[in-house]
């Protein structure tokens, strides 16, 4: 158990597409957390074993050693008396559960930095990172760059054998290279077999009547 103390916690998110810099950032943080002289440790999903299994890696090839976890109560059972600070990279492969370890945390007067996609490769919010962006006091969209058009890109694109991977692709697959994940721009995006219904969902308190015009 961790004491109380009069620290002030806080839940930071660094989100954004692949290729936007969210590892990088959250490097950078913890980098001057370490130099202010704070204790911190590093945490992230043992799936993520992409560059290295006990580091964080930006694809700039740019390091931080971390532990890797199975699950989000892992890091209360590894969290040492006094740290002072939590950084959690690739944080929207966790369950839902990391959300009370997160606010647990900053309960706890911790500043938990924490980095992940927001949207996965059929551009849809990826698993906790709605509620962990709700309840954040700080929040940082990254972007990346368009390889299409060149704009801001807000999109991963998952590439199978150079096409663009459909609908019903697996959710998960843990890529690293440019040839399976491309960043792209709303427009530039692309996802066959998407489901198009033309409905704007009940679920808003509009009626399913309501059918979004088609742009022509």
């Amino acid at each position: 158990m961790i004491s109380q103390t009069n620290r002030r916690g806080s839940l930071e998110v660094i989100c954004g597409s692949m290729f936007s810099g969210k590892s990088e950032e959250l490097i950078r943080r913890v980098k001057r957390a370490l130099i202010a002289r704070q204790k911190v440790q590093v945490f992230k999903p043992r799936i993520d074993d992409r560059f290295s299994v006990k580091q964080v890696v930006s694809h700039n090839k740019v390091t931080i050693t971390a532990l890797p976890i199975n699950h989000p109560y892992h890091i209360m059972e590894c969290l040492e008396q006094d740290t002072q600070v939590v950084a959690i990279d690739e944080i929207q492969f966790f369950a839902g559960e990391i959300v009370s370890v997160c606010d647990a945390l900053a309960d706890r007067g911790i500043r938990v930095i924490a980095a992940g996609l927001d949207l996965d490769f059929r551009g849809e919010p990826f698993g906790p990172m709605p509620v962990l962006l709700a309840k954040a006091e700080r929040v940082d969209k990254l972007r990346a760059v368009c390889v299409v058009c060149g704009h801001e890109a807000s999109r991963s694109q998952r590439m199978i054998n150079g096409v663009p991977a459909s609908y019903d692709s697996p959710l998960i697959v843990v890529g690293a290279s440019t040839e399976g994940y491309e960043a792209r721009c709303r427009s530039c995006f692309q996802l066959p077999n998407r489901p198009s219904t033309g409905l704007i969902s009940e679920e808003f308190g509009y009626p399913s009547s309501l059918r979004i015009p088609d742009i022509k």
